[in-house]
């Protein structure tokens, strides 16, 4: 097959740890050809949809781990798969990149996850579809109704609808310091809805990350641990990662999910589970691939180019 990945710039990648570098080198030792191009490569000429895309072949050196070809101009339905790695922000230039994508599956291209499932699915708003495995949630923008809910709850969690990594993500204790001045910041003085979470103490233990591949549950999750008196267990954040077997409330939640979320057209999902409550559903660029493999002998990748084999 020739698969196209539609991502980051590769000289940003952290081949250690970076779950597209892997599904790239899954998929080239299955003797599928490798392309690799970015948002910025693609344009609508003559209504097609098209990129300049470059083959590319791995090294085996981590540092110095690919060689590019020169870009040429080509159709996106001329692949047999368009994976899309692009990390967040969710922001108007990635709506802009979900319609070109949608419109190149109107030409006969194949695009994992589904460009239109990744526009609806915004990865905090997601979990309000399936409120039986989530905690006290709400989502506003409303200073007063902010307040209510930390009066009901008395320890909060604050955090921006658009972050990743777990940037912008507030704490709030009993006694209420500084509540004003973070809704005021994260709100933009009752301008930008936001989520309020009751804080769930088992983030102690980890912020768990489950992977939904093709409609199946990967056996193992990763625990993303805060350090050094941090609330956010992310590993963009410090966090310590520790994979681990899925508790049976971890695999009652992914077997729910799983088949639901890949009937939508979302071969990818990580699912971030604190102690028993879903938190978020991450269809963007979902990772930990490397981290759970290197720990448990679980090849994820594997599972990936499996499904994305068995979709087209």
């Amino acid at each position: 097959m020739k698969i196209a990945f539609l991502a980051d710039p590769l000289t940003s990648f952290k081949t250690y740890k970076d779950s597209t570098y892997a599904m790239m080198v899954e998929a080239a030792g299955r003797g599928h050809a490798i392309y690799a191009f970015e948002q910025k490569d693609m344009a609508i000429e003559s209504g097609a949809v098209v990129a300049n895309v470059a083959h590319i072949s791995l090294t085996g050196d981590a540092h110095d781990w690919f060689r590019a070809d020169a870009p040429a101009a080509s159709s996106l339905r001329d692949f047999d798969a368009i994976i899309l790695r692009k990390d967040p922000p969710f922001d108007m230039e990635y709506v802009y990149l979900t319609y070109l994508l949608e419109l190149a599956e109107l030409q006969g291209a194949r695009v994992f996850n589904k460009p239109q499932a990744v526009r609806s699915h915004n990865e905090k708003l997601a979990i309000a579809q399936f409120s039986q495995y989530i905690a006290p949630t709400l989502v506003s923008s409303d200073e007063q109704r902010i307040r209510a809910f930390h009066r009901e709850h008395s320890r909060i969690i604050l955090k921006p609808l658009d972050g990743m990594g777990g940037t912008g993500v507030f704490k709030v204790d009993e006694d209420g310091m500084n509540l004003g001045s973070i809704i005021e910041t994260l709100t933009g003085n009752g301008a930008r809805t936001i989520m309020v979470q009751r804080y769930i103490p088992e983030i102690a233990a980890g912020d768990k990350r489950i992977l939904l591949i093709g409609g199946a549950v990967v056996p193992h999750c990763l625990a993303r641990i805060p350090q050094g008196g941090e609330v956010r267990g992310n590993l963009a954040a410090g966090g310590l990662g520790v994979a681990r077997e899925l508790s049976a409330r971890d695999r009652e939640i992914g077997v729910a999910l799983a088949p639901v979320l890949a009937a939508r057209g979302l071969l990818l999902v990580g699912l971030d589970v604190i102690g028993d409550y879903l938190t978020e559903v991450n269809v963007t660029s979902p990772t930990c691939f490397q981290e759970i493999a290197q720990q448990t002998g679980f090849n994820v990748a594997a599972m990936f180019v499996d499904a994305v084999e068995k979709a087209v």
